[in-house]
């Protein structure tokens, strides 16, 4: 058994905290390169460029890449061999949220459903644990802001809809969203699964590198479709109009029962924060 001290996990979660917030990853970065190159709005471009331009002020100078600096959510896998000295791995996430919050002068934005008090801190954190093998924690930080979550949508589909019921339901979910999730956005879709199985497969999905298609060919094949008819929508950045609505759809699928098909879009911004530490 692997011991791994409190105070390591609250300050790699601080750390996490801050660098998420002010540093856009290089996939990112390298995604608004490529769509420079094929815009053909003189506007959709300016805005590609202003993003650029955002990224580096937000990197020079510490300060964060947008004024929404989202919920904390965390994906960990916690090793089987590994035990936390001092207090609980929620506590620590938490205090560690508190302090990269607090010290990284990042906007506290969780507040009660029904009154609206703010908690003042931006805890509590989402933690999606998977317990795996080993004696490793990997902590994996996406803040999430409101205006893209704002615009998902979960949809359980009839069997009989399949594939194209997939695709339309997904297409429908970036139209509606028009410019409100500040495009280009990344769509993360979970096929499969039950309803919440759907949702946290999404969300998931964003994850992966920006652009990187499934391993599987007929899903990626599928999520190739799915961006070219996203980008036709003529939507474009920060919805100026142009080709560029979306960077990427990454699809992630799960068995599901014979009797549903679920299918959840979680919408990400073009500010797509996470970063990750192994202890």
């Amino acid at each position: 058994m692997r011991e791994i001290e409190f105070e390591k996990i609250v300050q790699s979660v601080r750390d996490l905290c801050i660098s998420a917030n002010t540093r856009l990853g290089e996939d990112v970065l390298r995604a608004i390169s490529d769509a420079k190159r094929k815009e053909v709005s003189p506007a959709g471009l300016d805005v590609l460029e202003q993003i650029e331009r955002n990224a580096k002020i937000s990197s020079d100078t510490g300060l964060p890449l947008c004024q929404d600096t989202g919920f904390a959510v965390f994906f960990i896998d916690l090793g089987e061999d590994v035990s936390i000295a001092g207090g609980s791995l929620e506590d620590a996430v938490n205090r560690g949220v508190r302090s990269g919050y607090e010290g990284g002068y990042l906007r506290k934005s969780i507040c009660d459903p029904f009154t609206r008090e703010n908690t003042g801190d931006n805890t509590p954190a989402i933690l999606h644990v998977n317990l795996v093998k080993g004696d490793k924690l990997k902590i994996v930080i996406a803040p999430k802001g409101g205006g893209s979550e704002n615009m998902s949508r979960l949809a359980m589909l009839k069997p009989s809809e399949g594939r194209e019921g997939v695709k339309r339901f997904v297409i429908e979910t970036a139209s509606l969203a028009g410019p409100n999730p500040c495009p280009p956005i990344i769509l993360g879709v979970g096929v499969g699964g039950t309803f919440e199985k759907a949702a946290l497969i999404a969300k998931r999905a964003l994850l992966r590198p920006v652009g990187r298609p499934n391993k599987d060919l007929e899903l990626a094949k599928l999520e190739k479709e799915i961006l070219g008819e996203v980008n036709n929508l003529g939507i474009g950045p920060q919805g100026f109009g142009g080709i560029t609505t979306a960077l990427a759809v990454h699809i992630e699928t799960h068995p599901c029962h014979i009797a549903s098909l679920p299918v959840a879009v979680n919408i990400q911004c073009h500010s797509a924060r996470h970063k990750e530490v192994e202890l």
